[in-house]
């Protein structure tokens, strides 16, 4: 496993303002040097506060026709609903950029004429027939270290497949679709944005002898892991 590069913050404002400007250069750099780059974005309250902070870069200055976004899961509801990831980014971001739909990889909604599971199947077919590796994944991490919709005592059948279903989840919304630990391992990058005290005790397990015991500490970017680490969700490890 990559060893972690952690970045600390005094705030959570802080935090997102800065991996905004990195995913700006990350993104900037890999358009110079590949024809297509693959970017998975995330939900929660720090991962919106980034996508907001993107928002005031000149994102739009870039060649956004090879750049194309996803997110790493979805809540399973109605299109329009405030809980899907896909709309709150964008109101955060994404209606300001200026990128072609069809660059823009949503999970399947729950009024779309799918259940649950015939939703992660379609879409864990589109994902497949992509032919995708992301090059960066953007994570947050629940309070029980929970990463995606992968939640802590779950299994979710076979890691053969791209997209499980989440009958179940602990946090409400209940049904989720997600992408597998294995197609998060195999992300080139991955960079975690993490703050608040809630989140401490989690970080100091992925930090700590055994971190497979949460989600959070059984992924890794092949390339690169990065955190982004706020004062108080970082206390109990480095006392920052």
């Amino acid at each position: 496993m990559v060893r972690a590069l952690v970045n600390r913050f005094k705030d959570s404002n802080a935090l997102a303002h800065q991996a905004a400007e990195d995913l700006f250069r990350f993104v900037e750099t890999k358009l110079a040097l590949q024809e297509r780059v693959d970017v998975a974005i995330t939900g929660g309250t720090v991962g919106i506060a980034t996508l907001a902070a993107a928002r005031l870069l000149d994102f739009n200055s870039l060649d956004l026709n090879r750049f194309h976004l996803w997110w790493g899961d979805e809540r399973f509801v109605e299109t329009e609903s405030s809980d899907r990831n896909a709309n709150q980014a964008n109101s955060a971001w994404l209606k300001h950029l200026s990128i072609p739909a069809e660059n823009l990889h949503f999970f399947p909604a729950s009024d779309q004429g799918l259940d649950l599971d015939q939703a992660a199947v379609k879409f864990g077919s589109e994902f497949d027939k992509a032919g995708v590796t992301f090059d960066l994944m953007l994570m947050g991490m629940g309070p029980d270290g929970h990463i995606a919709s992968l939640f802590p005592g779950k299994t979710i059948g076979s890691e053969s497949v791209a997209v499980v279903a989440e009958h179940d989840s602990p946090k409400p919304p209940p049904l989720r679709l997600s992408f597998t630990y294995k197609v998060i391992n195999e992300s080139k990058e991955i960079w975690f944005t993490v703050a608040g005290a809630d989140k401490a005790h989690a970080v100091s397990v992925v930090f700590g002898d055994n971190p497979a015991v949460l989600p959070a500490g059984r992924i890794s970017g092949k390339e690169k892991t990065v955190w982004y680490v706020d004062q108080t969700a970082g206390n109990l490890v480095w006392g920052c």
